[in-house]
């Protein structure tokens, strides 16, 4: 985490985020995921996707620190105190959302049913929702990571969990990724959800393309190169682009 921080930021910056993981593991210390992890693993994984982003070094703390109020009941004048009003802010965004994010399924509890339309329509109103609380673009964002590490260790939950959380991924995060222009992450979010809503079908798909996805990206670059030498051959001036599908996308 802060060799790869290290690689673009600079030492002042990176030192930021290292005390903002050594609180984070101090304040997470003997708390364990379902999966037997230590807790710290999942903010620390949530902080690599935004380094890999090359988000500043208070997108990363916030992302190392994003459980800490919530599951550790440190306050938010700590937090001020310890990585000034920026990091704390950041935090008790992402620390809002989570609490919104929750209200479909409190309804649900309550007996409210819904039909396919008005799950459609929640979707979207969340979405709207999650935009407009984040006053800062970095609170979706630290929000997206956790999502995404949330669904790559999704198998230590129960399966109607599981579905449920496959269900809003792809309802909410996955949009949410793609509006932001964050492509890898839209097609990450897609294909593990789409693994726990049909993995019928998804296995039958994966073993299909049993081709690893770089030599799909040659065959792509290969084919785009042929066109374009036939193409200039025929004197038409034109650009040619390509990319390998992913498995929910097929």
């Amino acid at each position: 985490m802060l060799d790869k921080a290290a690689g673009y930021l600079p030492a002042d910056r990176v030192k930021v985020v290292e005390r903002a993981l050594r609180f984070a593991e101090d304040a997470h210390d003997g708390q364990k995921r379902l999966s037997g992890e230590p807790y710290v693993e999942h903010p620390l994984q949530t902080a690599l996707v935004l380094a890999d982003l090359h988000l500043d070094s208070n997108a990363l703390a916030a992302a190392l620190l994003h459980d800490v109020m919530e599951d550790c009941d440190v306050p938010y004048d700590t937090l001020e105190k310890q990585f000034g009003a920026e990091v704390a802010d950041l935090v008790d965004g992402v620390t809002k959302l989570k609490k919104t994010a929750l209200l479909p399924d409190a309804l649900e509890s309550n007996g409210i049913r819904r039909s396919s339309e008005d799950e459609l329509a929640r979707a979207a109103s969340l979405r709207k929702m999650l935009l407009a609380m984040a006053e800062d673009v970095r609170v979706v964002l630290i929000k997206l990571s956790d999502r995404l590490h949330n669904m790559r260790t999704l198998d230590a939950l129960p399966e109607d969990r599981r579905v449920a959380i496959a269900r809003e991924t792809l309802d909410i995060y996955a949009p949410l990724a793609h509006r932001l222009g964050i492509w890898e992450m839209k097609w990450t979010l897609e294909d593990l959800a789409f693994r726990y809503l049909d993995p019928t079908a998804y296995w039958e798909i994966s073993k299909l393309l049993n081709a690893k996805r770089a030599a799909r990206e040659h065959y792509v670059e290969r084919v785009i190169g042929l066109l374009r030498a036939e193409l200039e051959k025929a004197g038409i001036d034109a650009q040619v682009t390509g990319r390998p599908k992913h498995i929910y996308s097929i």
